[in-house]
């Protein structure tokens, strides 16, 4: 057993401790820790689970499953914080998982990476079309924000019907995405397959019955410690001396996304950059064009005001956060500086949004 997965077992512990913390009143500051520890191995094992079935029920299926349950756990915790109307994190944490993938992720795979190989290549033909999608969120992003500082007396319904409008188009374009990738053009994607059917055991066949047994009783688990934490997030964060910004922006995507993080990484390590980059701004895309319009569209059943009207500062961290990453990866190259530069851009909007006072 790896050392990973040794791990994810050992936080498996803080399922029970986090309900107990719960339940016995401990205080929101540990209940918001131990929820927080309980769903990273969650999440590591619903993304088990989601490969091992893609395993068994092809290429096509496989791919649509993964990307439908490659951010399950974020959009769980977005969609119980946009029920509790905690519109502000939700929409702090779109703009951190975007810049997490993007920087952090991409970031340390690239220095990682590139520490130990000189060089590493992956197709930029892909890296365009990556590229030309997160642009695509970048102006869904954009226009709402800019018709609202740029109107006078302009309402929140006129708001909220753009925002619809906008997140409709998006689910289109991200199914299309989904058909170029694995149908009309999936031979650009060949390589990142042929790596990942490399990383799996020989003569590997799971039990489907099993996987998806265990990816319904994670996935009822993260909703459960998802419920937890976001009932503690605020009297946590302010014993903490955390603003809801900096908490939505870096904490909450990192709970979420660690497993898949560590994967990128990994990845990266063995010289497989293409299927590394696929895992970071794969994930950063259906952030984009799948989870942030879901949730506007969930928010209309909820009642709560979710639009694509962001504040200025995300904005500008999420179009600069693209502009670097989108720059980096054209030429289908990567080499330990640039990674460094991706962190040190993280960085800095990191230590911009702990300083940022308020959500306004």
């Amino acid at each position: 057993m790896s050392v990973k997965n040794i791990v994810f077992l050992v936080l498996l512990l803080f399922i029970p401790v986090s309900l107990a913390a719960h339940f016995l009143e401990w205080g929101e500051l540990v209940v918001f820790m131990t929820a927080g520890l309980a769903i990273l191995p969650l999440a590591a094992w619903m993304g088990a689970a989601t490969e091992e079935i893609a395993v068994v029920v092809g290429p096509l299926l496989g791919g649509l499953l993964n990307a439908t349950f490659g951010n399950a756990t974020e959009m769980i915790i977005a969609l119980i914080a946009l029920k509790a109307g905690l519109v502000d994190v939700v929409k702090a944490s779109i703009t951190g998982s975007i810049i997490g993938n993007l920087l952090l992720v991409m970031g340390l795979a690239m220095l990682l990476g590139g520490l130990r190989y000189k060089e590493q290549t992956f197709q930029p033909i892909v890296a365009r079309v990556n590229a030309a999608s997160m642009n695509l969120a970048v102006i869904a992003m954009l226009l709402p924000t800019a018709m609202n500082y740029t109107s006078q007396g302009i309402s929140q319904e006129i708001i909220e019907n753009l925002s619809v409008a906008v997140a409709v188009i998006l689910i289109i374009v991200y199914g299309l995405t989904l058909l170029f990738s694995m149908k009309t053009h999936s031979y650009l994607y060949d390589v990142g397959v042929a790596e990942t059917e490399a990383l799996e055991t020989p003569n590997h066949k799971p039990n489907v019955w099993l996987w998806t047994g265990v990816l319904l009783v994670c996935t009822l688990f993260v909703a459960i410690e998802s419920e937890l934490l976001v009932d503690s997030l605020e009297v946590a964060t302010s014993k903490l001396g955390l603003t809801a910004l900096f908490t939505g922006v870096i904490l909450v995507p990192i709970i979420g996304n660690a497993a898949e993080h560590a994967t990128a990484v990994s990845v990266a390590m063995k010289d497989k950059m293409d299927l590394s980059l696929s895992v970071a701004v794969g994930s950063s895309m259906q952030i984009a064009l799948f989870v942030a319009p879901v949730l506007v569209l969930a928010g209309k059943l909820f009642g709560q005001p979710m639009d694509l009207d962001f504040k200025p500062f995300e904005l500008v961290a999420v179009a600069v956060s693209v502009l670097i990453a989108n720059t980096i990866s054209s030429d289908g190259k990567s080499n330990w500086l640039e990674g460094t530069l991706l962190l040190a851009a993280y960085a800095v909007l990191g230590f911009a949004f702990y300083f940022h006072p308020v959500m306004s």
